[in-house]
């Protein structure tokens, strides 16, 4: 998109910190996933967890944030997702299932499994690293090769991906639509 997109300003704040905000009520501790580079204007307020499995995208940082507490369970959130809502993560920690690998939603705008609003179980670790042994680094293919519980979402704007200066409009009109 030409722009870093958790720093984007959609709700008063840098996406990072507001969807860090949105996911405090369902979890114990909150951590913003980055690269050791990023730190540099990060506010010490947040938590952050920096990548230690490099240069793989989300798929780093979710193995990054399983590596560093194992016997946890990680609600895994994109920084693109300024439609996100309180309601939508209720839902999907309402729906989780412990027992499988992960609980995700299906993709209202593709129907396959949304990787990165998802709830990735201890037992998620090691199928990552077997993905990755193969040289797989992408996590929706984890998702659809493994146990997954998939939920369909019952906000399909809330997951909404802002990737393009199309998809940023968009997103402003529904923002500035639900303010009215």
């Amino acid at each position: 998109m030409g722009t870093a997109k958790d720093l984007l300003n959609w709700h008063g704040k840098e996406q990072r910190y507001f969807a860090a905000d949105l996911l405090a009520p369902f979890c114990d501790e909150v951590f913003i996933s980055c690269r050791q580079d990023q730190l540099e204007n990060f506010d010490t307020s947040y938590n952050a967890l920096t990548d230690t499995f490099l240069n793989m995208g989300p798929f780093g940082g979710i193995l990054s944030a399983l590596r560093s507490q194992r016997d946890k369970a990680w609600l895994v959130v994109a920084c693109d997702l300024p439609l996100l809502d309180k309601n939508s993560l209720s839902f999907l920690t309402a729906s989780r299932n412990s027992e499988k690998v992960a609980t995700t939603y299906e993709s209202p705008f593709d129907g396959l499994p949304e990787p990165l609003i998802t709830i990735w179980e201890p037992k998620s670790y090691p199928l990552l690293l077997n993905f990755l042994g193969i040289g797989n680094t992408c996590p929706r293919k984890v998702l659809i090769n493994s146990d997954t519980l998939i939920i369909k979402p019952q906000n399909p704007d809330a997951l909404m991906n802002v990737n393009t200066p199309d998809d940023a409009k968009k997103a402003q009109q529904v923002l500035n639509n639900s303010k009215d």
